[in-house]
């Protein structure tokens, strides 16, 4: 079980101050990665991915398959 608290987190580098879309990433070990949206003030609910799954999201976000 992970405990979120125990993260340490970093906000985006897209995010703006002013309320808008903006998460949290975490580095997990092995390099799994957990994600949250600052709006939820640390209690809402954490995404978490394992490296591979996080590998796969980064490389689709490169090439733009969200947009």
């Amino acid at each position: 079980m992970i405990d979120p608290s125990a993260l340490s987190w970093r906000k985006s580098s897209y995010s703006n101050g002013q309320g808008g879309n903006c998460v949290e990433v975490a580095d997990l070990l092995e390099g799994g990665r957990a994600v949250r949206d600052t709006k939820d003030n640390g209690v809402g609910p954490v995404l978490l991915f394992t490296a591979r799954e996080w590998q796969a999201f980064a490389a689709g976000v490169r090439n733009g398959e969200f947009d």
